[in-house]
């Protein structure tokens, strides 16, 4: 899981709103999720350090450079139903502040500091 992640990681350290498309615009909350499991599985061992490393450095700074000078995150999709309709998953709204979106910049926080 973490390798095909790994691909779809941008020049900027961000995964899309839709991961494997890459016109759908840069989604906060997924890539602080997917940070923190690369920094978590390359400070466990599970993960190697070279590869995962530098994607975890990557990463973070994506992620950081999504929250403002009020500590609001931005660009994260608000909840999403189920639609069989991929222009449904284009559409969802980008938040600011929203709560699923600061917790996972917080994990990452927390991880780099362990």
């Amino acid at each position: 899981m973490m390798a095909t992640l790994l691909k779809y990681q941008d020049a900027h350290g961000m995964w899309h709103q839709l991961i494997d498309k890459e016109d759908a615009w840069p989604e906060t909350s997924c890539s602080a999720m997917f940070t923190f499991a690369f920094i978590t599985g390359v400070k466990s061992g599970l993960l190697d350090e070279k590869i995962y490393g530098p994607a975890a450095r990557k990463g973070w700074l994506g992620v950081v450079n999504n929250i403002d000078s009020n500590a609001d995150t931005h660009d994260v999709c608000e909840g999403t139903n189920k639609k069989n309709e991929l222009q449904y998953y284009y559409d969802r709204k980008r938040n600011t502040g929203d709560l699923h979106g600061q917790a996972p910049v917080l994990w990452c926080a927390t991880a780099l500091l362990k």
